[in-house]
Formats: C-alpha cells, sequence, structure tokens
C-alpha cells in the first residue's frame, strides 16, 4: 500500500498520533508490525491546531517527502487580544497584558506591516532542532533556547471578524512561518500582547483540506480509496 492520503487533523491528536493511527491500518493490510511500514506526514501541525496534513505511504512516498514540506500554506486563525502564553497558544500558562480596545481601523493597519517578506523568530516550543534537540524539549525542561531571526513571507494576511478580544484571520504564507508567532508580534504592534486560540490549515500548495479525510473515519477499505498517487 503506498500514496499521498490528506488528512483533516482533529484537535488534540499530535500530527505523530495521527501517523501511528494511519500506520496500524496500513500493517494490517499488509500483514506486518506497525513499525516495519513506511508512514510520514510533511509538515507538522500544532497538537491544539486542525486541518489539512499530507501523509505519504510506503518507501516510494516518504522519500519525497520535502518535496511536499516546502509548500506555501493557507491558514486561518484567532488571536486574543489583551493577554500572552507562554507557548502561544492556549496550552501555555497567560499572563495579562493590557485591557486597550484597538479599532478595526488599527488592526488593518498592523497587518500591513507584515505582508510580504518578514524576519519572524521561531517560538521557543517549536519542533526546529537546537544543536541536535528539540527546541521544545529544551523549553520544556526550562533551559534557555535561543532562537535565530529567518526571513518568511507572508503573501496575504486579512481580517475576517473581529468583536474583542477575538481577531479572526486568514494567511497565505511560506513554508517556515510560524502563525503562533505572527500573532504574537501583532500583539507587541497593538501593544495588547495576544495569543492564538484557534488554527486550521485549510489549504498546503493546491490541495485542500475540502479533499481530505476525517481520521477517525478511516478503515481499511477507506484508505485504499482515499490515497491519491
Amino acid at each position: 500500500m503506498q500514496g499521498i492520503l490528506l488528512v483533516d487533523k482533529p484537535a488534540d491528536w499530535t500530527s505523530f498520533d495521527v501517523v501511528n493511527y494511519v500506520r496500524r491500518i496500513v500493517a494490517n493490510v499488509e500483514g506486518k508490525k506497525p513499525k516495519n511500514c513506511k508512514v510520514g506526514h510533511s509538515g507538522t501541525l500544532d497538537p491544539f491546531a486542525t486541518g489539512l496534513l499530507i501523509l505519504l505511504i510506503g518507501k516510494e512516498y516518504t522519500r519525497r517527502a520535502s518535496e511536499f514540506s516546502k509548500l506555501d500554506k493557507t491558514y486561518e486563525m484567532t488571536m486574543r487580544l489583551g493577554q500572552t502564553s507562554t507557548t502561544g497558544d492556549p496550552e501555555g500558562e497567560l499572563s495579562d497584558v493590557a485591557n486597550t480596545v484597538p479599532t478595526e481601523a488599527e488592526i488593518v493597519t498592523a497587518l500591513e506591516q507584515f505582508r510580504g517578506e518578514i524576519q519572524q523568530i521561531p517560538p521557543a516550543f517549536s519542533a526546529i532542532k537546537v544543536n541536535g534537540v528539540r527546541a521544545y524539549k529544551l523549553a520544556r525542561d526550562g533551559k534557555e533556547v535561543i532562537m535565530e531571526a529567518r526571513p518568511v513571507t507572508i503573501h496575504r494576511l486579512e481580517l475576517l471578524d473581529y468583536t474583542y478580544p477575538e481577531v479572526k484571520l486568514v494567511a497565505d504564507v511560506s513554508s517556515g512561518t510560524y502563525i503562533r508567532t505572527l500573532v504574537e508580534d501583532l500583539g507587541v504592534v497593538l501593544k495588547t500582547g495576544a495569543y492564538t486560540t484557534e488554527l486550521r490549515r485549510t489549504k498546503i500548495a493546491t490541495n485542500s483540506v475540502e479533499q481530505a479525510v476525517a481520521v477517525k473515519s478511516l478503515d481499511v477499505d477507506s484508505l485504499a480509496v482515499a490515497l491519491t498517487s
């Protein structure tokens, strides 16, 4: 069994949870132990996030992971003003910053500063490796994590809705862009603080979440049907 599988990742599942779930189904089909089945993903999603995850099944496809990991992506997000989070999302420790209520015009103006190529410092709670160790593992151990700024491109950043303290946005971004960091940086510009409460990946290049299958609906038969080449 081999091919490309588009999955709609649910909240509270890690990307690795999804891979393991599908690997067990593949193992059942092929009569192998799960550890002997090649299944991988081409770009992780945070546990609290939902949306499109591209899974690659079989040796021929898993070796092509880099082809999919560098593609542009589209996200819909909700940012909450007035507070920050140690992780940039609902899983961290929250701190009050300011109760200032920006106008919609002020938010639109702030968004303009982040379109195009920008310098972004990845979050300490990320999967980036620092001296061979995942940054989030160092951060969880209370160790200092120094991340260097790197260029990313925000192709589109638009306001969808604003009802204080929640701001809903949509963004088309280059590979390597961290939405949690983008939201935190917006909070700095607005002088309110901000963190991401909801995050959904809706597109990876031309692949849409509307084409994806729900993880829990997968079984031996539906997996075979959902695979593409």
